[in-house]
Order: structure tokens, then sequence, then C-alpha cells
């Protein structure tokens, strides 16, 4: 029987094209983030179940690929008796980077610096329903800050984002910003219970898609009292089309006790300093919006959106008690993420050319040619490639114009031709 030849479902192949667009951002987003200061690490791709399934990660946890104990831990019929699956699992594969930097954090807070600003570039792994541009194996790339409680921290992982974007080519694209003490104040304003937030939330969401009107049917369908409706709804209706500081300014004063002392403030020092510091072309937006799914956010959440490709290319925010979880101690934290994956799907899908690539030559050498020429052919390629340009050596095709062909989509548009009569280009 044949061995299969497809990658197992939800994974896929990286071809050669994709492979030097994904190398080459992965050292421009290293570069640039270094330049702020940042730190690469490294965890492991495997951690323990009881870390992933800490209810800190949402809806992911129900996409864990979970890994069997060995040997004598794993014993089939307890758990059959039991009933409890879970006996059998003893870890799982990372669903994404944060959980496992906490840990890391936690377990080598004492020989790390403070504050720690890391960077961590590599595969997680979710149980999802592949589908186009969603796979189940997938890069992602996240810078954090862990032990600076203000917002400077805020202000650097946006800077340095935004302008990794802009190296990148990305242009006017926009920050959506919010607070999740700001929802959370607006619900309470409103008469919202605090054991319904998280369902308000998820509602609130979807408003642009299914606009105002969209959000108070939901919320009549879901069971809450109209005038609780009509007082959030109106506070919605109220900031609309206000410019961002003015929206934060009335909401800072509307809300008044219900809303933490410094949170509005927070919030416009962000937006003022970024905008007066910023280098790329990119727009910094208050969205009262925005919620961002991962229940450990304590603080400013944030989000980018690329207009022009109609997505959401990254996000991230605050999330003070994570470490808390491990040490028994709060240690403040903040974290942006850039969607790898998508970057480099809309870089491909835009026929994007790498800048600045050092020059690649093909040369193609006649069958036949061995001995002394072959070796004054090998010499002039050692010598180019000293000067930094890529030389590639195969043997001369009888279909040349095929070859060619071949070697021009992996990026080599020129040639050079050794033939056993003559040396000649």
């Amino acid at each position: 029987m044949a061995l299969i030849k497809k990658p197992v479902t939800g994974m896929k192949d990286i071809l050669p094209r994709e492979m030097r667009i994904r190398d080459y951002l992965i050292a421009l987003i290293k570069e640039t983030y270094s330049s702020f200061g940042f730190t690469p690490i490294e965890t492991p791709a495997v951690e323990n179940i009881a870390n992933l399934s800490s209810k800190q990660g949402g809806e992911n946890e129900k996409l864990i690929f979970k890994i069997l104990k060995r040997g004598d831990k794993l014993d089939i019929a307890a758990a059959a008796e039991s009933g409890d699956a879970n006996e059998l699992v003893d870890g799982g594969l990372r669903y994404d980077l944060t959980v496992p930097l906490v840990r890391f954090y936690s377990n080598n807070q004492a020989n790390l610096p403070v504050p720690f600003k890391a960077l961590q570039i590599g595969s997680v792994w979710r149980a999802d329903r592949p589908q186009k541009g969603r796979f189940r194996q997938f890069y992602q790339c996240d810078i954090d800050i862990l032990g600076e409680p203000g917002n400077i921290a805020e202000i650097e992982l946006i800077l340095a984002t935004t302008t990794t974007l802009s190296k990148i080519g990305f242009k006017d694209f926009k920050i959506h910003i919010n607070e999740r003490r700001m929802l959370k104040a607006m619900a309470a304003y409103s008469g919202f219970a605090e054991e319904d937030y998280d369902n308000v939330f998820i509602i609130l969401d979807k408003m642009d898609k299914i606009g105002i009107d969209g959000v108070k049917s939901e919320l009549a369908e879901a069971g809450y009292a109209t005038d609780v409706i009509d007082k959030y709804t109106d506070l919605l209706t109220n900031i609309s089309g206000k410019a961002s500081l003015e929206a934060i300014e009335y909401l800072g004063n509307t809300l008044g006790s219900f809303l933490e002392e410094g949170t509005a403030d927070s919030l416009r020092e962000i937006i003022e300093t970024v905008d007066e510091v910023k280098t790329g072309t990119f727009e910094m937006l208050f969205d009262p919006t925005l919620v961002r799914g991962m229940s450990y956010y304590t603080g400013t959440i944030f989000e980018i959106e690329v207009p022009e490709f109609g997505s959401s290319v990254g996000g991230g925010g605050r999330y003070d008690k994570m470490v808390g979880r491990f040490t028994g101690q709060d240690t403040p934290a903040c974290g942006f993420s850039i969607g790898f994956e998508r970057i480099v799907t809309i870089l491909l899908d835009n026929d994007y050319v790498i800048p600045d690539e050092s020059e690649k030559i093909a040369f193609l050498v006649e069958k036949g040619i061995t001995g002394r020429k072959l070796s004054d052919i090998i010499s002039k390629a050692t010598m180019l490639r000293s000067e930094g340009k890529q030389i590639l050596m195969v043997r001369m095709n009888k279909n040349k114009k095929f070859q060619k062909e071949q070697l021009a989509s992996q990026g080599y548009d020129n040639f050079e031709e050794f033939y056993l009569e003559e040396l000649k280009k």
C-alpha cells in the first residue's frame, strides 16, 4: 500500500515562494522588534493540560490537541470506569503563545529584567474546522511587556507593531482601541448585572454587522429590561460620530463612579501620544464596541484593521491577572499579536516582491562538463556568493526554456549557461 502524500487534514506544505516571504518577514519582524528592546524567547510546543484548560483561553480551550499519557500512566480501564476521558491526558499542543509565555515568565522571573519585553514567534495548533485561510497548525507572532503597570507598555506595543506593519508595506490601516473597564462601566451604568456582562459583550461585538437596532433587538430577545437596553444603547448613540478623544471625555464624565479613576485619562494619553510620535500612515480610533473574546483581558484592548483587505491583521490587550494564576501574585502584563498567516496570505495574493532581495543567478551547466572547467565554474560561483549573490548550480536540461521558467518561478531571473565546447554567458 502506497504511503499518503497529502499533509494531515488542516496542515499544509509550504512551497519555496511562500517560504522566502515568510523568512523575510520573520527577519524583518525580529529586527524591528529588537530595536524596541524586545528579546526573543522560545517555549515548548507542548504544555501541561491543566495550564491549557485553566479557563483563560476562551473558546480556544475547546480546540486543544490533547496528548495521551504514556506507559503505566495510561490507564484506559480506570478512565473507562470513571467515565472521564481527561484522565488519559496530561499534555496538549499550545493553542496560543500567551499561556506558554506567562508560564515561562512565572518559572524564570528571578532571572529576567523588569520590565521584561518578550518576542515570541512560533507554531500553535487548534483542532478547528479547516477552511480557506484557516489551518490547524499556524504561526503566531507576539510581543509582550511584563512588569510595566503604566500605559507606556501600550504605547510601546502599538508603536512597535505599527512600525513593523509600515516596513512591510501596509498603509492607511486603523488601530481600534478600547478598555475592558470602560466596557464594564457602560454595562454597570446601564443596569446590567455583572453575571450578564459576557453575554452583553458578545451581542455588542456584533454591532458592526447588525447595527444599533440589531443590538437592541438581540438584547431584548435575551430577556433584558427595556429601560436597561435603552440606557445602554443611548450611550452608544450619543458617542456615535464623535471624534475619539471627545467620545472618551463624554464617557468619562457620564459614567462617573462606575468607571475606575484614571481609565479615560489613560486611554486619551495613549491615543494622543501615539498620534504625536507615529511614523507610519495609520489612524488611532477609540472603539467602544471593541470587545476581544479572550477572557483574560483586564484593561486596554486593541485591534488592527486594514480596510483595503477588509480584515483584521492583529490585536491584543492587557492581562494583569494571568501571572498571578501561577505565582499567587498579580503582575502587570500587556501584549500585541500580529496575524502572521493572514499577512502572508495578503502578500501572496498581491504578488509581493521582497525589497532589496539579493540577486539570484542560476548557473546552467551542460552535461559532460567535468574536471578543470567544472572547477572554474564553481570558483566563479564561490566568488559571486562571497559578494552576497545567491547562486544555484544545476545541470542543463534538454528543454532549457521550461527549466528557466521553473527557476524563474523560484525567483531566479538571471541565468548563465556553460557549455562543454566553449564557456559563454
